[in-house]
């Protein structure tokens, strides 16, 4: 599918805001299975300095500087991207075998997916969600069915409520309530799976929604979106069993949804980390604004 993106931000200020330093990704992710088109990023007021450089993860991240005094700061996100059909790999490497993979050998050659089995600030380490995942994790069974299977669990047991959690809301806190938002669900399938010595990573971006039957789509109704991703071993071939290549699985628990290269064509990938904190979409640091409202419009549309 070939998709437009608009992400506008606004924050309004009380008092003035001094000067500002502030971080953005909102540039989707180029690469050999997303295609980005086209892409800008409109400031308003215009900063003084404006850079851009790729993090670890590969993303792109945004930096720039205000030194006028403010009331009103807009950013707006301006991308086209051409995505592709998504489907499932046949990769027939056990859970278990996954596990012991990541465990460290002398010797043996580096993977780079291993850093995503350590905890995270926002996907840690805990006996609670080890205990939830346990159910789908059956012994020698394929890692890719049991992460479905986990992804299912989540969408099925989870209530989603808008209201229910904070950005900052801890991933256990929302294991007990068992409701959340996005970003609660792909947080507790990231933990979940790498209590089990698995690799698994945090993935934001946005989702084409459609409007009911008979209204129109309004401009800015739409929201960001985040999922998670679970790493399948490459694993050689025997005589019976044919090679499987390493590959990424996106699994989408909010919609049940799940694939490579995403869960679907009608999915935009923004960025990967370990967590929401690797990739917030915008963050910063002011010198005045002692507080202020904040309101955000995201609208995906096929071109």
């Amino acid at each position: 599918m070939k998709l437009a993106v608009t992400h506008e931000t606004i924050y309004h200020y009380q008092p003035v805001v001094e000067t500002a330093q502030h971080m953005v990704y909102l540039t989707p992710r180029q690469d050999d299975t997303q295609q980005l088109l086209m892409h800008r990023i409109e400031i308003s007021p215009a900063p003084s300095q404006r850079s851009c450089s790729v993090d670890v993860f590969g993303n792109t991240r945004e930096f720039f500087s205000l030194q006028v005094p403010h009331r009103e700061l807009r950013v707006v996100g301006l991308s086209q991207v051409l995505t592709q059909a998504s489907t499932l790999p046949e990769n027939p490497v056990t859970w278990e075998a996954a596990r012991e993979h990541f465990r460290y050998q002398a010797g043996a050659d580096f993977d780079a997916a291993c850093e995503f089995t350590f905890a995270s600030p926002m996907a840690p380490i805990h006996p609670d969600f080890a205990s939830y995942a346990r159910a789908s994790f059956t012994p020698d069974t394929r890692l890719l069915l049991c992460a479905l299977d986990l992804m299912h669990r989540i969408h099925h047991d989870f209530a989603y409520e808008s209201a229910s959690t904070e950005v900052n809301t801890p991933a256990r806190q929302a294991l007990q309530q068992r409701k959340g938002v996005c970003q609660d669900f792909a947080h507790i399938f990231v933990a979940s799976l790498r209590c089990l010595g698995l690799a698994a990573r945090y993935v934001s971006g946005y989702l084409l929604t459609q409007p009911a039957p008979g209204t129109l789509k309004l401009r800015g109704s739409d929201a960001s979106h985040a999922w998670g991703s679970v790493y399948l071993p490459a694993l050689a071939g025997t005589a019976t069993q044919p090679a499987a290549s390493a590959c990424w699985v996106d699994m989408d628990p909010t919609n049940d949804r799940a694939g490579w290269p995403s869960p679907g064509a009608d999915y935009v990938t923004l960025a990967l980390g370990r967590d929401f904190s690797d990739v917030s979409p915008m963050r910063g640091v002011i010198h005045g604004g002692a507080s202020h409202t904040l309101s955000v419009g995201v609208t995906v549309e096929p071109v």
